[in-house]
């Protein structure tokens, strides 16, 4: 019984056991990869809490936890406690590359014109959500392909810088200037002593100040700004000749500088055979723009710039004097090329109703010429082939291409406004030989009414 009571009191007066600390053991999945990189953290052991410090200055609790890392190399640490109190400690190291978004843009696009922008994420990454700002505006959202590459189109309304952003991640700014639209319009040509202005707008409101100047053989005669966004301008038409316009935006903050050119032609109303000048070489281009045939462009009203005028008064149905007048200009100032009635291949058309031969190269006029068939109406209609052709003269035809028998195009002397002719479509000499040159044996004559 002694012996007893003295093993409790040595057991009394012996020191505690302690306990071992607890097991703990850390692991991270993905332990690496590119920024913003999202890693799940596990510890594993028999404690009864953990506790996580991420490295970064920020920290959570659980055996598991998940935590978004920015690029750098970090340690997180976990610390394991067991129920009386031990604790022990596991770390994992986690490494996060850094991720750049690029962003490029146009330096300048047209106002309310859609541009693309282009943009990447490096490293790769699929299916990303990008959202694109300009300044604090909210513009649009795209992903990213396998590449991790991104577009979108956007519509440019206003100046500003654009911005890709994922995550916490900005790209540079890139900034993208308006280039606004310049409303100019001004009369392609204008009579002597006439009213002819210029009128300009910009768009949109706010783009800039507008400035014009004209100037007429190679001297200005007008310099204006405008501090608004319209200007109106009469120009002088105290004398015949070229008006050249500029019109130019000088551009507010933000957006591109604009320019127009524009030209009119200060005209004589009336012109006749015999006059020469710019009235006439602006006749003689713009009965050229509509394949009206003619020798040369010379600003001589010769023999050529008449047959043209001709030409043209007999498929507008005017009366055919072969001179120029006002109803003759504002006409010719709206008018197109004549249609051909067969709107394909190569070939020659005969229109004996209006007098006028239409030469056909690939289904479209590439000229229009002055003609005069049978003066009994006895040039045949219809659809031949040119079976013979004369270099120079064949009796009293020049340069003819035959396609009927005797019936050929051919030049002569005396072309006349109206049917004069034995049978055959009479050109005018200069340019039969032209026909000649550009239509072999075999060539399409169509000859109608």
């Amino acid at each position: 019984m002694r012996r007893s009571l003295v093993a409790l009191a040595a057991l009394a007066l012996a020191p505690a056991a302690h306990a071992a600390p607890p097991a703990v053991v850390a692991a991270a999945f993905p332990p690496w990869g590119a920024a913003p990189l999202r890693v799940t953290l596990t510890a594993t052991g028999d404690a009864a809490s953990y506790r996580w410090d991420f490295g970064d200055g920020t920290a959570a609790e659980g055996p598991s936890v998940a935590h978004v890392f920015p690029a750098g190399s970090w340690t997180a640490t976990v610390t394991a406690s067991s129920a009386d109190g031990d604790t022990a400690q596991a770390q994992v190291l986690v490494r996060v590359e850094p991720r750049t978004i690029a962003l490029a843009a146009p330096r300048a696009a047209d106002y309310d014109t859609p541009v693309q922008l282009e943009g990447a994420l490096r490293p790769p990454l699929a299916r990303a959500r990008v959202g694109i700002y300009r300044g604090r505006t909210y513009v649009g959202t795209v992903h990213t392909d396998r590449s991790g590459a991104f577009r979108l189109r956007v519509l440019v309304r206003a100046p500003g810088a654009y911005q890709a952003r994922f995550g916490g991640m900005r790209s540079p700014e890139a900034p993208v200037a308006v280039r606004p639209r310049l409303e100019v319009s001004l009369p392609a040509a204008g009579s002597l002593g006439g009213p002819l202005a210029l009128t300009a707008r910009v768009v949109p409101a706010g783009a800039g100040s507008l400035a014009v100047r004209v100037s007429r053989d190679g001297g200005d005669v007008l310099d204006r700004s405008f501090p608004g966004l319209r200007a109106s301008l009469a120009l002088p038409t105290d004398r015949a000749g070229e008006l050249r316009a500029f019109v130019t935006l000088v551009p507010g903050p933000g957006f591109a500088a604009a320019e127009r050119r524009l030209s009119s032609v200060v005209v004589l109303p009336s012109l006749e055979l015999g006059d020469r000048g710019v009235s006439v070489r602006e006749l003689e281009t713009r009965l050229a723009a509509q394949h009206y045939a003619q020798r040369s462009l010379d600003g001589v009203f010769g023999d050529d710039t008449a047959e043209a005028v001709l030409a043209f008064q007999k498929v507008h149905g005017l009366q055919r004097t072969g001179r120029v007048d006002p109803v003759l200009w504002r006409l010719l100032l709206r008018s197109q090329t004549p249609a051909p009635r067969v709107a394909a291949g190569d070939h020659i058309e005969v229109d004996k109703t209006r007098q006028v031969l239409l030469d056909v190269v690939g289904g479209k006029v590439a000229r229009v010429v002055h003609i005069s068939t049978g003066a009994t109406g006895n040039t045949p209609v219809g659809t031949w082939r040119v079976y013979s052709r004369v270099a120079g003269w064949s009796w009293v035809l020049w340069y003819p291409l035959y396609f009927l028998r005797g019936f050929a195009v051919h030049g002569y002397p005396s072309v006349p406004s109206y049917p004069a002719s034995h049978g055959c479509v009479r050109v005018p000499m200069w340019i039969a030989p032209e026909l000649y040159s550009s239509h072999p044996t075999g060539t399409t004559v169509i000859v109608y009414s």
